[in-house]
This record gives C-alpha cells, sequence and structure tokens, in this order.
C-alpha cells in the first residue's frame, strides 16, 4: 500500500513535508491468496492420550501429538477423533511455543455410506457391472444417475430404468464424503514441526461403581471388592492410555436444561494402589497408575478397593404404614414376608472406612459344598466414612406376619384410637430376631402396649422381640392419633 502526504506533518517536534509512506502488507495478508497445503494425522502421530472419565456419559480427551506441519497455512485433517466429540469444547495449542495460529475449525460428519455415496453421484456418470450368464461374464454399461429419492434411477443409453440389476461403480469419492468424523483446521504454522495438544470433551465414555460381598458361614463378617466398570461407545479406540477419574458434582449445561451432573464421591482403599487419589478444585481425582486401552465398544473393569472381615448385622424387619391408623381396617395383612437386610458400618473400626460410591452391592454366600451362591444384590447411595449402610437382601422364607385391627374409635373428626395385634411366625429351626417397624402419621401417643417400644423418632416407633424356633410371638397395643 502507497500513500503521498503533502501536508506537513509533525513527527517527534520535526516538520516534515512530502511525506511518501509504504505500508507492507501484514504477514498472514502477504499468503492469504495461497491455497492452504493439505495435511493428514491419525492415530499414528500420537504421543499422549490422557482420558478423564465422567460417570454421566462424557470424558475429556486430552491427546498431544507429534505434527510436521512446515511453514505457512496449512489444511489439517485431524482424525482418530471420536465420533461423539462435541465440535465446540474443542481446544488445540502447540506446546513449547506461540509458533500456531488457528484461523478456522470445521468438523466433517457427512460420513461414507451406499446412500450418501449414489447422491453426491446425482448428475454424474458411473458404470454398471451386470453379470451375463451366457458370456459368464460381466458386462459393462455407462450410466447417468438422474435421482436417488426412493430409488436409483439411471438414464442407461436413450432409456431411463430403475430397479437395474447389477453393481455400481464410482470414479472417486467426492470431497465431502469422509469415512470417519475429522476435525479440519485452517492453521498458520511458524514451525515445520511441533507437539501440538489438542482437549476436547466426547459423549460415550462412562463408568460406575459395583461391589462385590461374599458373606461368612453365619453372616457376621463379610469381604468386599469395588470395581471400576468402564465403557467406550464414543466412536473411537484410545490405546496406552493414562486414565483419569472424577469425582464431585460437576455442572453440565444442555440446551434447555440445567442439569447437575452427580458424580460419584471416590476414595478408597487402594486394591494393589491401582489408583492414586487427589484433591482437585472441589472434587476428587484418580489416576490409575499404569496405561490402559480404552478400545471402542468395549467394557473394561479395574478393581478399585478391597475390603475383609467386615462386621455385618443381619436383620429381619416387619414394616408396617402410616394409613392403616387413619381408618377402620380390620385384618390387614395376612402372611405378609419379613424383609431381610444386611447392616455394616462404613468405619476404620470395622475395616473399611472410605467414602463409597453409589452402586450396586451383589452378595454371595458359600454353601455347604462350598460353591458361592448369590444372595441378593441392592444399590447403596453415595456414602461418606463413618456412615451406616443397609441393603435389602429379600424376603424371608420361613419368617412371616399377621397385622389385625382389633378396635377404631373415632375420638374426634381428627383423632382417633386403635387397637392392634401383631403375630410373628418363625418356621425355622433356631430362633429369630423381628424388628417391627410401626410409622406413624401425625401425632400419636402409645396409650398401652404388651411389649416395651423404642421411640425412633417423632413418626416411627419399634418393637424387637426374639421368636422361638418354631413358634410365634403376638404384640398387642393401642394407640391415639392425631393428624390435623
Amino acid at each position: 500500500m502507497r500513500w503521498n502526504a503533502h501536508k506537513a506533518l509533525c513527527y517527534n517536534g520535526l516538520r516534515v513535508v512530502g511525506l511518501t509512506v509504504f505500508l507492507a502488507a501484514p504477514p498472514s495478508m502477504a499468503w492469504a491468496q495461497e491455497p492452504a497445503r493439505p495435511m493428514q494425522s491419525t492415530a499414528a502421530d500420537r504421543r499422549e492420550v490422557t482420558i478423564t472419565v465422567y460417570n454421566q456419559n462424557f470424558g475429556l480427551v486430552r491427546e498431544v501429538r507429534d505434527l510436521r506441519l512446515g511453514r505457512g497455512r496449512v489444511a489439517l485433517d485431524f482424525g482418530d477423533v471420536a465420533s461423539q466429540i462435541q465440535p465446540e469444547t474443542v481446544h488445540i495449542r502447540a506446546l513449547g511455543g506461540d509458533a500456531l495460529s488457528i484461523l478456522e475449525q470445521n468438523y466433517r460428519y457427512d460420513l461414507l455410506n451406499p446412500q450418501k455415496l449414489l447422491e453426491k453421484y446425482v448428475g454424474r456418470m458411473v458404470k454398471v457391472y451386470r453379470y451375463n450368464s451366457a458370456t459368464g461374464q460381466e458386462q459393462e454399461y455407462d450410466a447417468e444417475v438422474l435421482s436417488v429419492n426412493q430409488g436409483t434411477i439411471l438414464r442407461i443409453g436413450n432409456e431411463i430404468t430403475y430397479g437395474f440389476p447389477g453393481r455400481l461403480s464410482f470414479p472417486e469419492i467426492p470431497d465431502n464424503l469422509i469415512a470417519k468424523p475429522t476435525l479440519v483446521w485452517l492453521l498458520d504454522s511458524r514451525e515445520a514441526r511441533q507437539d501440538v495438544q489438542v482437549s476436547y470433551l466426547t459423549h460415550g465414555l462412562n463408568w460406575k461403581s459395583d461391589y462385590v460381598m461374599v458373606l461368612n458361614e453365619d453372616d457376621s463378617l463379610a469381604d468386599i471388592t469395588g470395581w471400576v466398570t468402564l465403557t467406550n461407545q464414543s466412536g473411537t479406540s484410545f490405546e496406552n492410555v493414562r486414565l483419569k477419574l472424577v469425582a464431585g458434582d460437576v455442572q453440565r449445561v444442555t440446551p434447555g436444561v440445567r442439569r447437575r451432573m452427580q458424580m460419584d464421591a471416590l476414595k478408597a482403599v487402594m486394591a494393589e494402589q491401582q489408583f492414586q487419589e487427589e484433591s482437585f478444585f472441589e472434587y476428587h481425582l484418580y489416576t490409575l497408575q499404569r496405561p490402559t486401552n480404552l478400545l471402542q465398544n468395549e467394557q473394561k473393569q479395574v478393581t478399585l478397593l478391597e475390603g475383609s472381615d467386615i462386621g455385618i448385622n443381619k436383620r429381619l424387619i416387619f414394616y408396617g404404614a402410616a394409613q392403616y391408623y387413619r381408618g377402620a381396617y380390620g385384618h390387614v395383612v395376612s402372611n405378609q414376608k419379613v424383609g431381610v437386610y444386611l447392616d455394616f458400618d462404613n468405619t476404620k473400626e470395622n475395616n473399611l472406612g472410605v467414602p463409597l460410591p453409589q452402586g450396586i452391592v451383589r452378595v454371595y454366600k458359600a454353601d455347604a459344598t462350598g460353591a458361592q451362591q448369590f444372595i441378593g444384590e441392592d444399590r447403596i447411595d453415595h456414602t461418606p466414612r463413618g456412615e451406616r449402610i443397609r441393603i435389602k437382601m429379600g424376603e424371608a422364607f420361613d419368617v412371616v406376619g399377621d397385622r389385625r385391627q382389633m378396635d377404631f374409635d373415632v375420638i374426634s373428626s381428627c383423632v382417633s384410637e386403635s387397637v392392634w395385634e401383631v403375630t410373628i411366625r418363625n418356621h425355622k429351626d433356631e430362633a429369630a430376631e423381628i424388628e417391627v417397624v410401626e410409622p406413624v402419621g401425625g401425632d400419636w401417643d402409645l396409650i398401652s402396649s404388651s411389649h416395651e417400644a423404642e421411640r425412633l423418632d417423632a413418626h416411627t416407633f419399634r418393637y424387637t422381640v426374639t421368636v422361638p424356633a418354631r413358634d410365634q410371638v403376638t404384640i398387642d397395643y393401642r394407640v391415639r392419633v392425631r393428624w390435623c
């Protein structure tokens, strides 16, 4: 650009007349019309891969690739990325310098398939090969693709036909069709060879926790093993990955919905120190201490924690219901099953004492021959250290209960008294301790009772009775309830 100035100018106190100024174009504009050199990068260029997996079906992928870009403008096809990538989350930067500028980013996902290929060839010539049974060879035809809407319509010679038997042959793959989803960057490279880090979020990466518990013979102790199960359905495979798991409450925003992602609070007795834990922001980060592979459509399990000789308290609980006290029912339930529960304290004194992420606990016990048998499973919520955990195993086979309303008196519009008879029958060959838990809706007073009751909270009381082998125990009580 040239500019002639005929007016007097002042520069640093000097009077300048008839100044002529030549302005050079910026370097980026000097070659603005130059075509960008096409280049490709694949998984073979990877030097490092780190993947952080969250248990809400997404993950953060970070790759470092060794790229020989040369100098100048480059159109880089960055392949072998996850097909479920979120393109708006991609970040690229050169390591060790400021020798790379990103001018433009595109995400190409118009994938090659037979239908797409036909659509791109509408109005163009292809070849059709049809087998000739008389000659035993294929016969070649030149054909123009006229339409692929609800079937392929061809012009062969002077005829327009559809449903023509034969195989189609295409001279080339159109430029705008690709075999795999690909990131395409227009770059300004100022170094011939660079280490480039690319990070992005992708769906299709997930992890969850599962636990296996094995009871001893008398149901008093158990061993527990925790597993991390990883699933890769992101659309690509990753090898020699440095794997990290994030535990915490990570918030993400989806279109039209603001959700709080529940992440597992995870820290445990790491099996053989496979995972190393560290605090990170307001979360916990767990790094697998060895490289691993996350292959597409693969489910991988890694041992997370192990504990042994954990004290267990097996409980048989017969639950009532709050609505029983507001009306006349008579015989409420007969032969009702008694629930079987396992309680254990998540404490160091009980050989555990680690925060446990939510997951399913599957329980096993050896039979008389020593073979492990599955006896039940339940889901636990996120449980910090120091808390008690209860899991339900099922219903007792040999212990059942009846519940009868023996009397119901209306005291006022919202006050009533009722008399109840609860019978527990034990058909086992040994005595059984049963808890009868009675939830009450409203204010209540226990007027009389055949057994001592324990108030658990403002709306619950409990009886604990021992029922002899092949015998029964009956509990009678009168309760007054006010609900308004």
